[in-house]
């Protein structure tokens, strides 16, 4: 039987953009194939978002057996850790999740080639012989971790955040530049399981782009687990030889550099976009820094052509993508709807404590002059945390001082990341202190502590 070429929507890439796109255009009526070079699932799936959580789960699982005696348990012995094994773990969930997007395709009745894509005019793409006829093509070829200059990656001595997933032995001594979500995720990993890791950060403190207060309390509770960080720093004449690798830490600002040995180095500077390869100079796609530009209904600027994720620039971030996926496709079907809000994507960081983030940090409403007020409630005065073991954090609220606005959500400790979502929902509803404080939040648990940071900032707080 010949094969179908001929198709609505040709998605090109089947990552966390990808295959939401195609699904989504699948259920709205609309013939859709999409192109996968790899696994499909693309590198959230397989690489990235979920098998670092499972191995960030059995960190804090060991770090939580290590310290059996305050939870009343006594532990003969040694606790002794089976390193292939909690590698061979975070593989086997990726890759029942690989399947899982498979059996999504199939159910949906979206078409899935394999193959790597190129746009040779707006309405036909060409994988490898085979060529696909559409009048809509998205873009969702994601990005790629970025190389410190001069130093290429090796897959061994020099890892990106793909090939420390997978790396045995463990490294005794690790090198981590960049304290961005990935860096901090991999430095809490392999510290927890005893590397001596060392942090490095041009900034001038860990997670960058959070707020001052809760980068600062990561460091103070990396540097109480024992990591070993540079900040205002950058790590320069990097050498990698037989032993490991070497480098220079140089401070950005006054004072001495220092030289450093590890056995690994994990470069953990940022993506770039995989926009290589596709054609789309040759249909008149924009590309500035590297990254597809788009408008807020993800068009290109070659009409037929659109781009989601990664690809289109940062926040480099699943849900994001997800998003852009649902609206474009969407708006593509004839659907009317709000554009994507920007201003109010979650940031998480899954590391221990947790870290996660929505809106405007104190910092920035600052520098935009907005007038606030702002409350926090540590996690070391909820009930909750405190039957958990979980004393270290704060939750931190800010809102506008004038309008009641809920302007940004801080929040540093356990569960963290999924605190977030009620701040998220509560901005998107354009909720003030008032809807907030009216709520009834159940007792005992750690959202109380989002309710007693909300109080904190009307001077309303019971609790603290």
């Amino acid at each position: 039987m010949a094969e179908d070429n001929t198709f609505d929507v040709v998605v090109i890439g089947s990552g966390p953009g990808g295959y939401v796109a195609a699904i989504r255009a699948s259920q709205l009526g609309l013939k859709t194939a999409c192109v996968e070079r790899a696994e499909l699932g693309g590198v959230c799936l397989n690489w990235g978002c979920i098998p670092t959580k499972a191995l960030l789960h059995n960190a804090k699982l060991y770090s939580e057996l290590s310290h059996g005696k305050t939870w009343g348990f006594s532990i003969d012995g040694e606790i002794t850790v089976d390193w292939p094994k909690v590698i061979k773990r975070s593989r086997q969930v990726s890759k029942r999740l690989n399947r899982g997007v498979a059996g999504l395709f199939k159910k949906y009745g979206v078409t899935a080639i394999e193959g790597e894509a190129t746009i040779e005019r707006p309405g036909r793409v060409a994988v490898g012989d085979r060529m696909l006829e559409a009048k809509h093509i998205i873009v969702a070829t994601g990005a790629r971790p970025r190389a410190l200059p001069g130093l290429a990656f090796d897959g061994e001595t020099v890892m990106s955040s793909k090939e420390a997933m997978v790396v045995d032995p463990m490294p005794e001594r690790l090198l981590v530049i960049g304290a961005g979500a990935i860096g901090c995720e991999f430095a809490y990993f392999f510290n927890a399981f005893g590397s001596k890791v060392t942090l490095v950060e041009m900034a001038p403190g860990l997670l960058p782009v959070e707020d001052d207060e809760v980068s600062d309390a990561l460091q103070r509770s990396f540097a109480k687990q024992g990591i070993t960080i540079h900040t205002e720093t950058i790590a320069k004449d990097v050498t990698v030889s037989k032993d490991g690798v070497r480098a220079t830490l140089a401070p950005t600002g006054d004072g001495e550099s220092t030289p450093i040995e590890a056995d690994r180095v994990l470069v953990a500077i940022g993506v770039v976009g995989n926009v290589e390869g596709l054609g789309l100079e040759a249909c008149g796609v924009t590309l500035e820094r590297g990254c597809i530009v788009i408008d807020d209904e993800m068009r290109t600027s070659c009409p037929g052509i659109y781009a989601i994720g990664d690809v289109t620039g940062p926040p480099a971030l699943a849900h994001k993508a997800s998003a852009e996926a649902i609206h474009c496709v969407e708006r593509i079907a004839g659907h009317v709807g709000k554009p994507v809000d920007y201003g109010n994507i979650p940031g998480c960081t899954y590391c221990e404590p947790q870290v996660a983030s929505v809106g405007l940090t104190e910092q920035a409403c600052k520098a935009q002059g907005l007038p606030t007020k702002i409350g926090k409630f540590p996690y070391a005065a909820s009930g909750k945390a405190l039957a958990i073991e979980e004393k270290e954090g704060f939750v931190k609220m800010i809102f506008h001082a004038e309008t009641g606005e809920l302007l940004g959500s801080h929040i540093i400790g356990y569960n963290a990341t999924e605190l977030i979502a009620e701040p998220t929902l509560a901005r998107s509803l354009e909720a003030t202190e008032a809807e907030i404080l009216g709520t009834i939040h159940a007792h005992p648990t750690l959202a109380e502590a989002l309710h007693e940071a909300v109080a904190a900032a009307y001077g309303e707080g019971v609790n603290y």
